[in-house]
């Protein structure tokens, strides 16, 4: 039987989600407890990578299980095993051919910022600039990132397309938390941290409007900006079609 999950975690506490040899992951703990159930080697199939020290709140992943145990039971089960840092916060019975990265509709992402007094207790978990924020250039700036681009130069790495959507940049402000989210249909590697990260140079004045529309026109002119550090990423959401 599959079995898809929703999964929390604190990113701080791991080497990022995918398996890594040598290296504790969300995937390999979840791995190793339902091996441990099903006492037989178990591989889940995430909707997605997350790097070390990004945090999730609803991550998702499948699996397949031939013993036969009750849902609930098995998430209380999984979650007594992978606790504290992972959490599973929802397990339901799919069918066969349902991938969780290819049937993916949009996918939301949060990133955290400290716009108040520096508080170490926030080190692991929202970015804390020492530097005080134009947060209306910031949103100047997010509402180019809107639409479909191509955004090589805010991706890590080698790809055969660079091409994505993105739906809404959407930035809130509570309790000196400024959080701003992304929507969209897929993110590449890195892309939310130097989509935030080049908001920040255009706060600070080190990169101009133009200049970022000019990486998104002719990314074959390589630019590079500045990528916000992974403690304040969250993937907030993966949403699916049924859904």
């Amino acid at each position: 039987m599959k079995y898809l999950i929703s999964i929390s975690y604190d990113g701080s506490k791991f080497y990022g989600f995918q398996r890594l040899i040598g290296h504790n992951t969300v995937q390999k703990k979840i791995e190793d407890a339902l091996s441990t159930i099903a006492k037989e080697s178990i591989e889940i199939k995430g909707a997605g990578r997350t790097d070390r020290g990004v945090h999730a709140i609803d991550q998702k992943a499948t699996f397949n299980l031939n013993i036969n145990i009750n849902q609930d039971h098995l998430k209380l089960a999984l979650n007594s095993l992978i606790s504290p840092y992972i959490y599973i916060t929802n397990i339901k019975v799919v069918n066969n051919d349902f991938h969780p990265r290819f049937q993916v509709v949009k996918k939301e992402y949060i990133y955290k910022i400290n716009i108040g007094e520096f508080n170490p207790l926030y080190y692991d978990y929202i970015y804390e600039p020492n530097y005080k924020l134009d947060i209306n250039k910031m949103k100047e700036c997010a509402k180019l990132f809107i639409g479909i681009h191509n955004f090589k130069n805010f991706t890590s790495g080698e790809r055969n397309n660079y091409e994505c959507i993105i739906y809404n940049i959407e930035f809130t402000e509570k309790n000196n938390i400024l959080e701003i989210k992304f929507t969209g249909k897929s993110f590449y590697r890195y892309m939310v941290r130097n989509l935030v990260g080049a908001m920040l140079d255009v706060s600070n004045n080190k990169v101009s409007l133009d200049e970022i529309k000019e990486a998104l026109e002719h990314p074959e002119i390589k630019r590079q900006f500045k990528t916000a550090i992974p403690n304040g990423l969250y993937l907030n959401k993966i949403i699916y079609e049924e859904e």
